[in-house]
């Protein structure tokens, strides 16, 4: 197979590591077993351009090392294409590719594409723009939006900066008024924070990941904790990823949503996979089963 191979300079991982090395490793690794490579290690404002070329380059793979901003802008690229993306895991929390089973380690990781096999997964879309990890309003915008007003040089200080964050954010949580429109069914909320996944979390995983990548639904959930203490048992309940089990989550799942926020909309933005954006008063989001190839690990292939 043909890989064009674009790696983030700024991604969380080769933020601290030489990304030359890591791309003359790469190169190695799947030219031993055979595959033709091409690799662009390029800086966060250059990571358009590249892939802008490789989506329309020859290659059969686009591998993309960087965060799931970096992966969902690939992915928003290739999807519906006969091109596949491989997903490198070198972001801060990898949570898309957590959910193809793609091994945490670079080197571990480059070894298994060498023998993986392409797969359909789904990707998401909100007002035609798509995602593959998280769509959200409330809590987890803020959380973000404060914490990039903090400085950080490494995936670990992103990870304690992420912490002061959010407990600055549970502080003075947001309150939501929105009606939610879920395959037809009307229902008014009032909440903190509002999260639209790319297919359903994995119950009991330590980090917010889909347990089926090519399950055909969106995940909502509506955490309606707005008191403190509230707040603390939800999170306590997150962090062991008790999501069906937590008494201050509603948890939907549907095709196609529709999110209203029924008042103050202007002062709440949105995070699209861990990037804010603007926010308007009605969002459309619905599933694209299939939309997306991916490369993943052979022992990965029962998951897909």
């Amino acid at each position: 197979m043909r890989f064009q191979v674009v790696l983030n300079r700024d991604g969380g991982t080769l933020r601290r590591r030489d990304a030359d090395a890591v791309a003359r490793s790469l190169r190695e690794a799947l030219e031993a077993a055979g595959h033709a490579v091409s690799v662009a290690a390029v800086a966060g404002d250059g990571m358009d351009a590249a892939l802008d070329e490789a989506a329309a380059g020859p290659a059969d793979i686009v591998m993309v090392g960087g965060g799931d901003g970096t992966v969902s802008a690939a992915a928003a690229r290739l999807a519906g294409s006969d091109k596949a993306l491989a997903v490198l895991p070198a972001g801060t929390m990898n949570l898309f590719a957590r959910s193809l089973g793609i091994p945490a380690d670079l080197d571990q990781a480059v070894a298994a594409f060498a023998t993986g096999e392409v797969r359909a997964v789904d990707v998401a879309q909100a007002d035609g723009r798509i995602f593959v990890h998280q769509f959200s309003v409330g809590l987890h915008t803020k959380l973000i939006r404060l914490r990039e007003k903090k400085s950080f040089g490494s995936r670990y200080g992103k990870m304690i900066a992420s912490l002061q964050a959010g407990f600055a954010a549970f502080l003075r949580p947001p309150r939501l008024a929105a009606a939610l429109t879920l395959d037809g069914r009307e229902i008014v909320v009032r909440a903190s924070g509002i999260s639209i996944t790319n297919n359903l979390l994995g119950e009991g995983y330590r980090l917010p990941y889909a347990a089926r990548p090519d399950g055909g639904v969106l995940g909502v959930y509506v955490t309606r904790a707005r008191r403190r203490r509230d707040l603390a048992l939800f999170a306590l309940g997150a962090l062991f990823g008790r999501w069906r089990r937590n008494a201050h989550v509603d948890v939907h799942q549907a095709r196609e949503v529709t999110l209203r926020l029924v008042a103050h909309h202007r002062r709440f933005g949105c995070a699209m996979d861990g990037e804010l954006a603007d926010l308007g008063t009605e969002t459309q989001l619905r599933i694209l089963p299939g939309a997306l190839k991916v490369l993943v690990p052979a022992q990965a292939k029962e998951r897909v």
